[in-house]
């Protein structure tokens, strides 16, 4: 399925956000997800299902000095 992920269109396999997230590569405890213009807490994330269209922010918070 395509979905949008940070502004670019991507196919995908993954049903859920916690299976993309895990495909990705993506460190989950400094992530904060956008799904179709809604916050979705990591306690959703497997059961927030993704459909052919959706649109994904993905910010990943780094700290430093």
């Amino acid at each position: 399925m395509r979905i949008k992920i940070n502004g670019r269109d991507q196919d995908i396999d993954t049903g859920s956000l916690t299976e993309l997230i895990d495909q990705m590569d993506l460190p989950p405890s400094s992530l904060v997800v956008e799904h179709n213009l809604r916050l979705v807490p990591q306690d959703q994330w497997a059961t927030t299902r993704l459909e052919e269209g959706d649109v994904l922010e993905l910010l990943n918070f780094v700290g430093g000095g």
